[in-house]
């Protein structure tokens, strides 16, 4: 059976995508540890971080650096954080989220229901910070 990552990178389920390319995509989280938190999968279902071929692992980890940098310039953050938690979902997804202090890397404080503003304005800034970076070829038009 698809992940509920396949299901969304698919269309089946909503999301709030802000980077696409044919290896990887990004989408907010609808639990994010701070507004701007983002995950970045790829398309292929990997379950284990460390199975995954090494090309698509650089490849996802280079889109994670770029959201690093999209959601410090975004959300005006001394730091970008990155987990690979993975006990989420199987499938394999790397958070990045702005980072303020040691507390903020810690997903069972995660906001499990976030609004719908704040998450639609957090797409609109990262999609903002990504075309003021460059990326205009990678931001979702979703």
């Amino acid at each position: 059976m698809p992940s509920v990552f396949s299901a969304i990178i698919k269309g089946d389920i909503p999301g709030r995508f802000v980077w696409e390319d044919d290896d990887v995509v990004a989408f907010l989280t609808i639990a994010p540890i701070t507004q701007g938190h983002v995950l970045v999968v790829p398309r292929a279902e990997v379950d284990q971080w460390q199975d995954v071929d090494p090309e698509l692992f650089a490849k996802v980890t280079s889109v994670a650096r770029t959201l690093g940098q999209a959601v410090r310039s975004a959300f005006d953050a001394p730091r970008a954080g990155l987990l690979i938690a993975g006990l989420e979902v199987p499938h394999l997804h790397v958070h990045v989220f702005p980072a303020y202090d040691m507390g903020n890397f810690d997903i069972s404080r995660a906001d499990t229901s976030p609004s719908p503003k704040s998450l639609d304005d957090a797409q609109s800034a990262l999609k903002s910070a990504l075309r003021d970076l460059g990326h205009e070829e990678s931001i979702s038009s979703r």
